[in-house]
């Protein structure tokens, strides 16, 4: 890699197996996370910040500042390794995020390398998006790759309407009613066909709850936890209370860093090989 880039951690491109040049779009020697073609779906990356008591986010969903500037990059350097990067409607609404990589080192002036950019994609199933997010924004001001939505058959038709004029792609799939989200394993299983390799699935509650329940059948294979010190109280957001102790999957440690003031724990799961894909 040229040594003028800046490179990635070698926490994450030990955890994947990846050189630097991952990070970047058209080098010579890039290597990318490639989904599982047994399954037929993406290599999916579960991660999220957290306090010290669990917890996610504020009162209400009410967004927090839990990663320090240090895993915030680091952060940002795993999207350049993932194809997409998947949240719910609840912190697409809450938050109003970006899904990009705008927190890397500038590139020197002279490079033609650019950072690989991941598509954003949300979970939403009533299609409440609001069309003029910043997702949208940013793809139309071609700052962006076009945001993908997945809606249930129960969608608002003005809302289709609305969203894909204003650039969404929307995928309409079946609803899982036992998580009352979109079915993830046909969310999976479409966005491999297109082409999605490699996601990073970062949240909010529900979404990481849903992903954790159903690890166990083979669709998680990799989870990286920052940990942040700090408290936000039982008012605050958790994830994971109604998930059984028999949905639980075997993990195996592989890495645990100290990241600026965090620590950030990487884990692999036992993938199972009985996921069920559509089509």
């Amino acid at each position: 890699m040229d040594e003028a880039l800046p490179a990635p951690p070698a926490f994450l491109t030990s955890l994947y197996g990846l050189d630097s040049d991952s990070s970047y779009v058209d080098r010579a020697t890039r290597a990318r996370l490639q989904g599982n073609k047994g399954q037929k779906r993406p290599h999916v990356t579960l991660t999220f910040a957290q306090s010290l008591d669990a917890k996610i986010a504020g009162p209400g969903g009410r967004q927090v500042a839990l990663s320090g500037k240090e895993s915030m990059i680091m952060t940002h350097w795993m999207r350049t390794m993932h194809d997409g990067i998947l949240v719910g409607i609840g912190t697409a609404l809450n938050d109003d995020p970006q899904l990009n990589t705008r927190h890397l080192p500038q590139l020197p002036a002279a490079t033609t390398s650019k950072y690989h950019a991941p598509h954003p994609i949300i979970l939403d199933a009533h299609l409440r998006l609001s069309p003029t997010c910043k997702l949208l924004k940013n793809y139309q001001a071609k700052k962006g790759l076009q945001p993908i939505v997945f809606c249930t058959e129960q969608h608002d038709k003005e809302r289709l309407t609305t969203l894909l004029d204003a650039g969404a792609k929307v995928h309409i799939t079946k609803r899982d009613e036992s998580h009352r989200i979109v079915s993830i394993k046909d969310v999976l299983s479409i966005l491999y066909r297109e082409g999605i390799k490699s996601l990073m699935v970062e949240g909010g509650a529900q979404v990481i709850s849903s992903f954790l329940s159903l690890a166990k059948e083979g669709i998680v294979d990799t989870l990286v936890i920052t940990v942040a010190p700090t408290l936000l109280g039982a008012d605050a957001v958790g994830y994971g209370a109604d998930i059984l102790g028999s949905q639980v999957p075997k993990m195996k440690h592989v890495a645990t860093e100290v990241v600026g003031r965090d620590v950030v724990m990487a884990l692999k799961f036992d993938t199972a090989t009985d996921f069920d894909s559509v089509g």
